[in-house]
């Protein structure tokens, strides 16, 4: 497309972050940064994320799916479904959005017919996941084939968990903490899941791989894989690669770098159908 030498998208959420503007891109032969329209897709929604980290031996937490047909046809049938991921609390979430938009934390059974109605009401499909009682890990991944990960960071939460007025409000009181205080074993654990989750699930260019980190028995858990990670000057990614010895404007410019290598790639191979 003339006038345009790589996009780079930074859009949340539906038609951002779900391979619709990537898929436009591709019909236009635009290079762009990050993830194909597959792994976007992937990424988006949280089931199908989560099940194919689970086929490929990456821990994830435990959760139900459900639709708002399943729910009006067999509500008994979740809520005991649910009880037995543990005696709570859990983690109410619509399944394609971020921000943690939609995201309600559950205490008892009594307050789960109206977290999952809130849910339903902004997707068609929910997952209730049992609460971890544990630390918010987080860690950057850059590049395509070979992708590296970076020092991890931690979210200490100012509220009882990482919400979206945590995330974006002026008066959040969520830190940043970069690196995160852990041993050297748990960081490598970390860097080792974060690459594994980052190539499982089709990403390219770059992705922010969230954990839970398990108080009492330091067990890790992939939360999820955030294909489009803010770049603001609050943001975790950048912050992380420029703790890593990469400064924010090298990390854009290989950011473009890696968009070209893959367009470069795509067009050999229609190259060699025509």
């Amino acid at each position: 497309m003339p006038g345009i030498d790589v996009a780079f998208p930074i859009l949340h959420g539906p038609y951002g972050e779900d391979g619709t503007i990537q898929g436009l891109l591709e019909t236009l032969d635009v290079a762009y940064v990050g993830v194909g329209v597959l792994g976007a897709a992937i990424c988006m929604d949280k089931d199908l994320c989560k099940r194919l980290l689970r086929d490929a031996g990456i821990p994830v937490v435990p959760y139900e799916v459900l639709s708002a047909a399943r729910w009006e046809r067999d509500a008994a049938g979740v809520r005991s479904a649910v009880q037995r991921l543990g005696t709570g609390p859990w983690f109410v979430k619509p399944a394609n959005l971020g921000s943690s938009l939609g995201v309600t934390k559950v205490a008892t059974p009594s307050e789960l017919d109206g977290a999952v109605r809130a849910a339903l009401s902004m997707d068609t499909k929910v997952i209730v996941e049992r609460g971890i009682d544990g630390r918010e890990i987080e860690c950057a991944v850059l590049g395509n084939e070979a992708p590296q990960a970076s020092t991890p960071g931690e979210i200490v939460p100012g509220k009882s968990f990482y919400s979206f007025d945590d995330k974006y409000a002026a008066d959040s009181r969520a830190r940043l903490l970069i690196p995160a205080p852990l041993s050297d074993a748990v960081r490598e654990n970390v860097r080792e899941l974060a690459v594994r989750a980052f190539l499982c699930v089709e990403c390219a260019g770059m992705a922010r791989v969230d954990f839970f980190l398990e108080k009492g028995t330091e067990r890790l858990y992939v939360n999820e894989v955030n294909t489009i990670p803010g770049f603001t000057s609050i943001s975790m990614y950048p912050k992380l690669w420029e703790a890593s010895g990469i400064a924010a404007q090298t990390l854009v410019t290989r950011l473009i770098e890696l968009a070209q290598e893959r367009h470069a790639a795509r067009r050999r191979l229609d190259g060699q159908k025509s």
